[in-house]
């Protein structure tokens, strides 16, 4: 049976997510403001999209755009629910810092150097990365390996019960795992690296996309 995954969306309903995950092998449900149903589903994936509120992690608006306390909120419950139910949870761009906001964490308001990894006018930036042996980015792709990049915040104190396992040449960290749960989350977009979206300059996103339905499925 295809496993089931709800999908939260920022408002624009970016169908970029829900594609992947259909064609991977799952069955999306894919929402603004989606209601936590971890009892219908077998896995969570929040999406990219605006900055998380600052205010979540102690600080004032200094560089954020695109904030939207209502997102944050439902997310943040989104999370509590998935967790009660020890079910997986896949964080994407946004969806990486919210969860280091969750857990106690903050983020870098604007990256100094943000200009490496903001889109160019061609569409998503490209960089070289590298993972830690025997992290989930290491298994799928090696420990050295190209993705994109569209953000211009990233995580700056990272939540204890996280631990990084993938990072830019500048430090940026691009892919994080909690301890001791099924939460992982990465600041690239899979989802615009593969199927129509695939990139010569970087690896196939599919692959993650392929792996989480794995992990959804036990």
């Amino acid at each position: 049976m295809k496993p089931e995954i709800q999908i939260s969306l920022g408002p624009e309903l970016v169908q970029n997510y829900p594609a992947a995950v259909e064609a991977f092998g799952g069955t999306p449900a894919a929402a603004y403001l989606p209601e936590p149903e971890p009892e219908h589903y077998d896995g969570l994936i929040l999406s990219g999209g605006g900055d998380v509120d600052p205010a979540r992690y102690g600080e004032e608006n200094t560089a954020c755009f695109g904030v939207d306390p209502a997102r944050d909120e439902a997310e943040m419950r989104l999370v509590e629910a998935y967790l009660r139910a020890g079910k997986p949870i896949l964080g994407i761009c946004r969806g990486h810092q919210l969860l280091n906001v969750y857990f106690g964490g903050s983020l870098v308001q604007h990256l100094p150097g943000a200009e490496k990894h903001v889109p160019t006018k061609a569409g998503d930036s490209a960089h070289e990365t590298r993972a830690s042996a025997g992290s989930f980015p290491a298994a799928l792709y090696g420990e050295r390996f190209p993705v994109n990049s569209a953000h211009h915040q990233g995580i700056d104190r990272l939540a204890p019960e996280l631990e990084a396992v993938q990072w830019a040449e500048d430090g940026v960290i691009e892919a994080c795992r909690h301890r001791t749960l099924p939460v992982y989350s990465v600041q690239w977009h899979p989802e615009r690296m593969c199927l129509r979206h695939a990139r010569a300059d970087t690896v196939d996103g599919g692959a993650i996309f392929r792996w989480f339905l794995e992990l959804a499925a036990r």
